[in-house]
């Protein structure tokens, strides 16, 4: 990517329904070239799509995150548990006292509940907290 493809993707994280004619003023380029470097920057995979962000208020179901300490040498030995649990977004390493950082969208409190249950009755868990999702605020993962 060069620089014009580093501002034209910059530009569409901002909106990605902004007008192309917007963003050719941008980035300083005609139309029909930001036309081209979109679509060939979705050819290659760089972008890789376009969705809606819904804010935690209008999605169904509850969302949380848990923060896992385990007893295993390495995290890579108790991630098996987490594969299999549809729900399960994201599962990140982390520094401090816990080791993983699980955040998981379930559609039910009942179902976040079973699922908090499930991981805790595993032999190598050695404590889980969490923390529901009540609000987000700012969302600039896409």
């Amino acid at each position: 990517m060069d620089k014009f493809d580093k501002a034209i993707v910059s530009e569409l994280r901002l909106n990605a329904r902004q007008s192309i004619s917007f963003i050719a003023e941008k980035v300083s380029l005609s139309r029909s070239a930001v036309t081209e470097r979109i679509k060939k920057l979705e050819q290659t995979g760089v972008i890789r799509g376009y969705q809606v962000l819904l804010s935690e208020s209008q999605k169904q179901g509850v969302s949380a995150y848990f923060e896992i300490q385990h007893r295993c040498a390495r995290c890579a030995e108790v991630i098996h548990i987490f594969t299999t649990i549809p729900e399960v977004i994201t599962c990140q390493g982390i520094t401090g006292d816990m080791d993983l950082l699980v955040y998981v969208h379930a559609n039910s409190m009942q179902r976040l509940h079973e699922i908090r249950e499930f991981i805790d009755a595993q032999a190598d868990i050695v404590k889980i907290k969490t923390h529901v999702v009540l609000s987000e605020w700012i969302n600039n993962q896409a």
